[in-house]
């Protein structure tokens, strides 16, 4: 690939990240070897990433740092690249359960990526129950985000076990030309010459934004939460470099029937599951607020700016969860109304404001007062900026193979940050949104019980919507003493739920 400046959004995730704030992203996907035409192969699979790659440049390219950091770093094609950096085989400790994948996957996203190769590592994980494998991909956020890596997906799996088999017709040609120090200064120097330019722009138009939105609020239409406005509870900490990780699943068809029923969208169904599931855990440890938490939204502005350039194409926006609502449809419709403001007052700043303003963050300065933060734990003391993340992105809903293997299920991980020490992803994949919860090991030690009240929050609003609740496939263990393909059986509203007949801690 030409060397590729990169944007400012996408730096700011490597000038954000220390030592404990990891910024990188990961998926955990199942898959049934029994579909392999001619019986499961480490080898197999090997070969068909390998053959992949060359396809996907984003696999092929590491950082070249400018000097003194006068500007954001390159892309270009690593000359030294070697697969078995990159890709790793495991096994887990037996029972080799949905617990151990999750233990697993916490380990691999509890340490960073190095810098001076390609930023992504996956391991082709075996030892799971009934002859199961298990595919843990990182991948730094800087090069990718939610829609994106749903793409990423479409282009490394198949849509069949046995494809035929690969042309290399049009396959790239590496450039392996290292750009020079002073093509690196004197590129970054040229655009250090129009930040005044493009800073004074901004300025004007982000005033013009703020009235427009302040105009929002005085007509009663916005209703979006604002930031550092998030009440503290335990999940709102400094975070420290481990991690934990834990799965659920849902029905997407049940999803829609409370969309349909109550005139919202699934967005809002799933922030309403998010807030019942954690209000189960707050009023579990007695420590539920009297004013509604405050989640992060990222927000894809792809369609609307299909022209960006770099990898990452998102904002963000801010929206109340009441968790303290005792009424599950009270809280849906209270969601409805906030992301409806939250979206209005989205459209007032702009889709590229984010992106605008990060393309000229000083990379020294960025960083440096990163790491200050960080050190310092000044997360601690102050409001929280919002008290989780919480991803919801469309997947496939086909079908698909690894090495001939079906993907049974797949759930994503995104990071935590200081002060917001949860985040929720939230991918669909044939019908069932699976849930990935990745947390501060210390600041969320029972994040299984979230887990297992995001069923459980589902019941309570089909329940309280009068709505059927019909059970549906999951051919994954998601906790001991589930058969190997069960129906994932909810029952209806209650304080706390179980995913299965053991207790959960």
């Amino acid at each position: 690939m030409t060397p590729e400046r990169l944007t400012g959004l996408d730096a700011s995730f490597l000038y954000m990240e220390t030592p404990t704030l990891h910024m990188h992203v990961a998926i955990v996907a199942v898959f049934d070897p029994a579909t392999v035409p001619d019986g499961y192969s480490f080898r197999r699979i090997r070969q068909r990433i390998v053959d992949r790659i060359p396809l996907l440049p984003v696999f092929q390219r590491r950082l070249v740092e400018v000097p003194l950091r006068l500007g954001h770093p390159v892309w270009v094609d690593d000359p030294e690249f070697d697969i078995d950096n990159h890709l790793r085989r495991a096994a887990l400790p037996s029972p080799g359960g949905m617990r151990e994948l999750a233990d697993f996957a916490a380990d691999v996203t509890s340490r960073q990526l190095h810098r001076d190769r390609p930023l992504w590592e996956m391991w082709v994980v075996e030892g799971l129950e009934d002859g199961k494998i298990a595919l843990v991909a990182k991948m730094h956020h800087s090069t990718i985000d939610g829609v994106s890596g749903a793409e990423l997906l479409g282009a490394l799996f198949d849509l069949e076990a046995d494809p035929p088999a690969h042309e290399h017709q049009g396959e790239r040609q590496l450039d392996l030309r290292v750009p020079s120090t002073f093509e690196l200064v004197s590129h970054a120097l040229l655009a250090n010459l129009v930040r005044p330019i493009d800073m004074a722009r901004m300025a004007w138009q982000a005033t013009q934004s703020v009235a427009g939105i302040r105009k929002l609020r005085q007509g009663g239409s916005g209703k979006a939460a604002f930031p550092l406005t998030a009440p503290r509870t335990s999940l709102n900490a400094s975070v420290h470099a481990r991690r934990r990780v834990a799965f659920a699943a849902a029905s997407l068809a049940d999803v829609r029937k409370v969309k349909n029923a109550m005139g919202t969208s699934v967005n809002d169904v799933v922030l309403a599951v998010c807030a019942g599931a954690l209000r189960t855990y707050l009023l579990a440890g007695d420590e539920l607020p009297g004013v509604p938490l405050v989640a992060l939204v990222p927000v894809s502005v792809t369609p609307d700016m299909a022209e960006l350039r770099g990898s990452n194409k998102i904002s963000a926006m801010f929206v109340q969860l009441p968790c303290e609502v005792d009424d599950p449809l009270e809280r849906l419709r209270t969601i409805h109304e906030g992301t409806k403001g939250a979206k209005e007052e989205h459209k007032a700043l702009g889709a590229g404001t984010l992106q605008n303003w990060a393309e000229h963050a000083s990379p020294n300065v960025f960083a440096a007062a990163a790491r200050l933060y960080t050190r310092m734990k000044l997360a601690n003391r102050h409001r929280p900026l919002a008290n989780l993340i919480i991803s919801n992105v469309p997947g496939p809903d086909v079908p698909l193979y690894m090495g001939g293997s079906e993907m049974l299920g797949m759930f994503p991980l995104g990071p935590v940050m200081d002060g917001m020490g949860l985040n929720i992803t939230i991918m669909s994949y044939r019908g069932v949104l699976y849930w990935g919860l990745a947390s501060d090991a210390r600041a969320v030690p029972r994040l299984w019980d979230i887990a297992a009240a995001i069923p459980a929050a589902l019941s309570e609003l089909m329940h309280a919507a009068a709505l059927d609740e019909d059970p549906f496939d999951v051919p994954l263990h998601l906790g001991p003493g589930m058969p190997p393909t069960a129906h994932w059986v909810r029952t209806s509203a209650a304080p706390r739920v179980e995913m299965n007949d053991a207790a959960i801690a």
